[in-house]
C-alpha cells in the first residue's frame, strides 16, 4: 500500500480529481476538482462557498479524493481525509498559493483577487488521514 508521503508527492504534479463529500441524507456526492498540495501537506480545493460540496464538508468532515493522472489507464491515488472550509481572512492569500500551484501564474493577479471576492471563494482544507487504494507502481 501506498504512504501518505508518496500520496502527497503525486499530487504535487497530478491535479485533476473527483472528491466525494456526504450529504446530509447519508448519500455520496461527487465533484470533478483540482487539487493542490500545501507546504504543511494538505490537500487543497477551491470552491465558492455556497457551493453544496462546501456545505456538506461544513456537516460532515469526512471526504475521500480520487486523483488521475492524464492519462486514463495511468497512475492514480484514492485516499480519505476530513476537511474544513477555509473562509478566513487570509484565505485570499491562500487561494492565490492554491492557483499557482495548480495553473501557474496569472495574467492578471486584480482581475484574478476580484473573482474570488465576487465568486465568494474559499479553501476545503484536506487532512489526508488514509490511502484506500492506488495504482501508483
Amino acid at each position: 500500500m501506498t504512504d501518505l508521503a508518496a500520496v502527497r508527492d503525486f499530487l504535487r504534479g497530478h491535479h485533476r480529481a473527483i472528491l466525494l463529500t456526504w450529504r446530509p441524507d447519508g448519500t455520496p456526492h461527487m465533484s470533478p476538482v483540482a487539487v493542490a498540495v500545501e507546504p504543511g501537506g494538505q490537500a487543497v480545493i477551491s470552491t465558492r462557498d455556497g457551493a453544496v460540496k462546501a456545505r456538506n464538508v461544513r456537516a460532515d468532515p469526512r471526504v475521500s479524493l480520487c486523483v488521475l493522472s492524464d492519462a486514463w489507464f495511468g497512475p492514480w491515488v484514492a485516499v480519505d481525509g476530513r476537511a474544513v472550509v477555509d473562509d478566513g481572512p487570509d484565505v485570499e492569500e491562500a487561494l492565490v498559493a492554491y492557483y499557482r500551484a495548480v495553473a501557474g501564474e496569472h495574467p492578471d493577479w486584480s482581475e484574478y483577487r476580484a473573482s474570488l471576492r465576487a465568486e465568494q471563494r474559499v479553501l476545503l482544507r484536506v487532512d489526508l488521514e488514509r490511502v484506500s487504494a492506488s495504482q501508483l507502481g
